[in-house]
């Protein structure tokens, strides 16, 4: 009896160490579940015509987005240096930003991109792509 005892309960904690979350970094996977995708519409600018609403001077070749100014009104800039996944919606490519501004014509939904970013996802020609996105944890980086 002793070794049939024995066997259930190592059985009981394997099952319940699988039940406790993940971890990646300092996130679990319920974090992650509350995650918001946005659908929106996606341009290109040129970063380097000035200084972002973050306050930094960045390069047209350095990977980094815009979003929209009241989203960044809203959180007061909050989203500064948070990393963003973008996804073209036409191709499935996918591609990491960096937000160092907002954007005046841009809504909530919708990003300008630099013009490296946005050759990850499509041509500069195209000019308009519509895409999906989503901020990564604030402590997230490529």
């Amino acid at each position: 009896m002793s070794r049939i005892a024995v066997l259930f309960t190592a059985f009981w904690c394997a099952l319940l160490a699988l039940a406790v979350p993940l971890q990646q970094g300092n996130t679990t996977v319920a974090d992650l579940a509350k995650r918001v995708t946005h659908v929106g519409r996606g341009t290109w600018y040129y970063p380097s015509a000035g200084e972002g609403n973050c306050g930094y001077w960045d390069s047209n070749s350095d990977p980094v987005v815009a979003i929209g100014i009241a989203r960044y009104d809203a959180n007061g800039g909050a989203n500064c240096n948070q990393w963003i996944q973008i996804t073209n919606e036409a191709n499935g490519k996918v591609a990491y930003g960096k937000t160092r501004d907002s954007c005046e014509a841009c809504d909530e939904s919708s990003l300008d991109m630099s013009p490296s970013l946005f050759e990850q996802l499509s041509t500069l020609a195209t000019g308009e792509i519509t895409i999906s996105w989503h901020f990564e944890n604030i402590d997230w980086s490529p």
